[in-house]
């Protein structure tokens, strides 16, 4: 195998090691991102691309270079050149198979790049979205649990406010209660005041009686005296 080859196989042997590492069940997207933000990572990346479309094309190049060795040693004139010459058979033989080999590990090692290239990605996007995900999840729990305090607090100040209202009701009713009751206390007081009225008219109008009779009795008393002092006057005389 010559050096480009043994790099090639190399390099599909790293590959296939690579995908096997990416592909590990216990290793999350997370970590991978984790990994794939290194410091180093961030130096290579303004190389990254111009590597990765180098490495198609020398991919490419080798492929086709292994289909045309294919296409060679698999031909019509070789065939019957090799039929004549049995060691040139084993020879022919031998050539096709180390093209057929090349062909395969330059296809392998291209479509492993690419398929390595497409992993990543998807590992990016991967953690990207959970990482969305999660936040949109600690959102939602946020929500649920706003809405669940807002209903609470809801039910609290209906809760509240029903109270409220009974109690109001309560001392409305409590307050017409005391109403009713000054008033009928209002009311016996006014029939009070008016029979109190009445007992003092009656005791203006007796009182005036009284008067008038006292003042008859003591104009009578003074007749009387009157009286009494004019015979004595006679006698005297």
């Amino acid at each position: 195998m010559t050096l480009q080859w043994t790099v090639v196989a190399l390099f599909l042997y790293v590959e296939i090691a690579l995908i096997l590492i990416l592909c590990v069940p216990f290793i999350s997207a997370r970590r991978w991102t984790l990994v794939f933000s290194w410091r180093l990572w961030s130096w290579l990346s303004a190389y990254w691309n111009r590597a990765f479309f180098t490495m198609i094309v020398v991919l490419v190049v080798l492929f086709l270079d292994a289909v045309r060795e294919v296409q060679r040693y698999s031909g019509p004139q070789e065939t019957q050149d090799a039929k004549v010459n049995p060691n040139l058979f084993d020879n022919l033989h031998m050539k096709l198979f180390r093209a057929q080999r090349n062909l395969y590990i330059s296809g392998f090692s291209l479509f492993l790049w690419l398929v390595t290239h497409r992993v990543v990605n998807l590992l990016n996007q991967v953690a990207v979205s959970t990482e969305t995900g999660a936040g949109l999840r600690a959102q939602m729990e946020n929500a649920s649990r706003a809405a669940k305090q807002y209903q609470e607090d809801n039910l609290l100040l209906r809760q509240a406010l029903l109270n409220e209202e009974k109690s109001t009701a309560a001392e409305n009713q409590h307050l017409k209660r005391d109403a009713e009751k000054l008033a009928e206390e209002l009311k016996a007081a006014e029939d009070a005041m008016h029979r109190s009225h009445a007992e003092v008219e009656a005791m203006k109008r007796q009182t005036k009686g009284l008067t008038q009779e006292y003042d008859r009795l003591l104009r009578e008393h003074h007749q009387l005296q009157n009286l009494q002092i004019a015979p004595e006057d006679k006698k005297t005389h």
